[in-house]
């Protein structure tokens, strides 16, 4: 039997566990995040699409196995499943090209539009209440996503539509999970999604190789655009942790879902911006500036309030929708 909203819900009386589960897998997360960038300068992103779905696959079809029987991957609602694959291929292909040219720190703030995005989408599309209040928190918030780009400065760079254009894809998965039966599991749509990665990253680079593109100067160019070469052992390893660390932290994150509210949980997913400064600090000598600091505080502040939990807040179709629309 697969799990249901109901079976979900007799979870929901455990917040610290659901809190450490969140922080668990946001920090196991940016391992993943590390490692990217570590090997753009190397391999092409489509490469290590691949080799993380042939890793991350078999992990998940034992999952599937283990929670709702294989017979649960015979979904009448294939399709839509398959959709949702696809904008979070292109969701992650955006977001690991920006990561290449862009400071860590920078690339996942700018991810963290996502909440203003599913905001706006879940009150015009799934009619959700959001009052006034909550539409000035996500005009703000868009300010904020102005300020830190600075499209008007000299140290714009277009890669930064990136990360936000990831931002808004996720957000379109996650009202699309809405539409999807309250009982498919996160693991199968997991699997659904890993599968779309493996054959988008196989499929990318066959067309990019055949079309014999120059990899060009600009470091995410460079990303889509090399072509395969054979990893060396250590690389390997690399990559391939990446899809033993997004099946973990998928794991880890459904079930914060499940053991808390939405509207608890769901802030300390920005606990990734503390992995991102460390990782930023430590390795490359990144920090953000003073008006980088204030642009990515206003959209914090602003995502926070998205998911506040308040009355006319998508708080809890956020938990719903996060649990189902974070794959690894």
């Amino acid at each position: 039997m697969q799990p249901s909203e109901a079976s979900a819900s007799r979870l929901v009386d455990r917040p610290l566990l659901g809190v450490l589960c969140l922080t668990g897998g946001i920090a196991i997360f940016s391992v993943q995040d590390l490692f990217m960038k570590l090997l753009s300068d190397r391999y092409p992103v489509h490469e290590a699409m691949a080799i993380r779905g042939v890793v991350a696959l078999p992990l998940l079809l034992i999952l599937v196995g283990r929670t709702g029987g294989l017979r649960s991957l015979r979904s009448r609602q294939s399709g839509l499943l398959a959709l949702r694959g696809a904008i979070m291929l292109s969701a992650y292909t955006c977001y690991y090209l920006g990561l290449a040219a862009l400071p860590i720190t920078l690339c996942i703030s700018l991810f963290f539009v996502g909440p203003l995005f599913i905001t706006m989408l879940s009150a015009i599309f799934l009619k959700e209440q959001v009052g006034a209040a909550r539409w000035a928190a996500v005009t703000l918030g868009f300010v904020g996503l102005l300020v830190t780009m600075r499209p008007a400065g000299d140290l714009f760079d277009a890669a930064a539509l990136l990360p936000v254009y990831a931002g808004f894809a996720y957000a379109v998965s996650a009202v699309l999970a809405r539409a999807l039966k309250a009982d498919e599991s996160a693991q199968v749509m997991a699997f659904y999604s890993n599968a779309i990665y493996l054959a988008g990253g196989v499929l990318m680079g066959a067309v990019l190789a055949q079309a014999g593109f120059a990899e060009g100067e600009h470091k995410s160019l460079a990303f889509l655009l090399r072509p395969w070469s054979t990893p060396t052992s250590r690389d390997l390893l690399m990559l391939a942790a990446c899809g033993v660390v997004a099946a973990i932290a998928t794991v880890m994150l459904t079930q914060a879902y499940r053991l808390a509210e939405a509207s608890t949980v769901a802030p300390y997913e920005y606990t990734a911006l503390i992995w991102s400064l460390l990782y930023g600090w430590i390795i490359w000598g990144e920090f953000p500036d003073r008006v980088s600091w204030i642009g990515i505080a206003m959209m914090v502040l602003a995502g926070l309030y998205a998911l506040s939990g308040e009355p006319g807040s998508p708080a809890r179709f956020l938990g719903r929708a996060r649990s189902r629309a974070r794959s690894p």
